[in-house]
């Protein structure tokens, strides 16, 4: 199935109260140092797995998240069956379809996703890339408030 996540990974199970879910999401993924404009993605993403869990499986779910080797991890699981995983979401639904969006969606924003599911239930991870220290500094905000230095010239 899946490697061990690692001892540090923050756990936390749900029923339905999924607004706890995204505020975990949220404060883990600026935790690990996401970008910016990612992180309402993989907010997005970890909520719609987890409401997944609560219209499907109608289990609880767990989910744990951490962040090592340049990523945030975030491993989902609940007592639900996928009847075929290895094509579940990466496929658009057929446009008058009433379920299978969450999961497509998913599939889109994050840059790896691994499905597991059996009699056991169904684990998913999903998998974002955290910015290197180059694009952090890229990135970060001009230290001048906004304003840019230019060096003394002599013409």
């Amino acid at each position: 199935m899946f490697s061990r996540h690692p001892p540090e990974a923050m756990t936390f199970v749900y029923t339905t109260n999924l607004s706890e879910v995204r505020v975990l999401a949220e404060t883990q993924a600026r935790s690990a140092g996401l970008a910016e404009d990612r992180i309402a993605d993989f907010v997005i993403a970890v909520s719609e797995i987890a409401a997944n869990t609560v219209r499907h499986a109608r289990t609880q779910g767990s989910m744990e998240i951490w962040s090592d080797a340049g990523e945030i991890v975030c491993e989902m699981h609940d007592g639900g069956v996928i009847a075929d995983p290895a094509s579940a979401g990466r496929q658009p639904p057929a446009s008058d379809a009433s379920g299978g969006h969450g999961l497509w969606l998913v599939h889109q924003i994050c840059d790896k996703v691994e499905l597991h599911s059996d009699s056991d239930g169904t684990t998913i991870r999903l998998h974002m890339a955290l910015p290197t220290a180059e694009q952090q500094a890229r990135d970060s905000p001009d230290p001048n408030g906004g304003a840019t230095t230019t060096p003394d010239v002599a013409w």
